[in-house]
């Protein structure tokens, strides 16, 4: 059975944490609403900022935010710690297993503070 992609919706805007928080091409975790989010900051990039689940689907352990970004077929991707599995950061959808996917945020930057819509 397909696991379905959680995008969430675009709800109110809360700030969780400063830009100084974050680390260039690497995550950080946040706790929001109840919920650990890999925050992946990417200067480079259009937007800088992506949030993800923390948690891995396939071994249960809360560790995403510990992978290592990079570019997978043109698309950015976490490689998750513990299978190696790849998830897309727009999208949170795994390249290797249909069936596995993430939890995305929309986030943003408001200056120098990093907003999440919940």
């Amino acid at each position: 059975m397909a696991q379905a992609q959680v995008q969430r919706n675009e709800g109110q805007w809360r700030r969780i944490c400063a830009v100084s928080d974050l680390v260039a091409q690497s995550g950080v975790v946040a706790w929001v609403a109840g919920e650990q989010v890999a925050l992946f900051y990417l200067p480079e990039q259009s937007p800088p900022i992506y949030a993800v689940a923390n948690r891995d689907p396939q071994s249960g352990a809360n560790v995403i935010g510990r992978g290592i970004v990079g570019l997978l077929k043109g698309e950015l991707v976490v490689a998750a710690p513990l299978y190696k599995q790849h998830f897309s950061l727009v999208t949170g959808q795994c390249v290797e297993d249909p069936s596995q996917a993430l939890a995305t945020w929309a986030v943003r930057l408001n200056g120098e503070e990093v907003e999440i819509s919940d």
